[in-house]
């Protein structure tokens, strides 16, 4: 294409994107999606700049694309969500005990650089040098954060009128 083609499919697209992409998020209602299938529609009107250029609407061809996408893209997941809803074994997963609960509340009551360093190492069971490389941060730092992290997760866990722990 011409550097002239270029920069009419520019002021087209800048002319004419916000309009699209409020028609793609009035039939998604998601504004990602929309940004997408509105920019796959904008690289079909590009691909074809030439014949696309010479219409009388040229916008309303790149919306109407967009609507024929996301109408796709819907079918596909409601073809997808029937299958999986067909062929998916039912498995439901017990409600979390009491301990499970006590623990996560009292993980969000800690900073978070201690609660990523605790979760990391003591959930996932990652080695602290592999924590230390997720955080991008020392390994010293990633022991002092479990350090503080279990001191503070002790108070938070234990039984208010003897102290003991609520959890072996």
């Amino acid at each position: 294409m011409t550097d002239g083609a270029e920069h009419e499919f520019a002021e087209f697209y800048t002319a004419t994107w916000p309009r699209t992409l409020a028609c793609t998020y009035a039939l998604t209602g998601d504004r990602g999606a929309a940004e997408e299938l509105a920019q796959e529609a904008y690289v079909k009107a590009w691909s074809h700049w030439d014949r696309v250029a010479a219409y009388d609407q040229p916008a309303s061809w790149v919306r109407q694309v967009a609507t024929r996408l996301a109408v796709s893209r819907w079918r596909r997941s409601r073809v997808a969500a029937a299958w999986l809803a067909r062929n998916r074994q039912q498995s439901t997963a017990p409600p979390p005990d009491e301990t499970t609960t006590a623990l996560v509340r009292a993980l969000q009551q800690i900073p978070e650089p201690q609660r990523r360093a605790i979760v990391l190492h003591h959930l996932a069971d990652l080695p602290v040098a592999e924590v230390a490389r997720l955080e991008h941060c020392p390994v010293g730092t990633v022991k002092a954060r479990l350090s503080r992290g279990r001191g503070a997760l002790a108070l938070l866990l234990a039984d208010e009128p003897n102290g003991a722990p609520t959890h072996v």
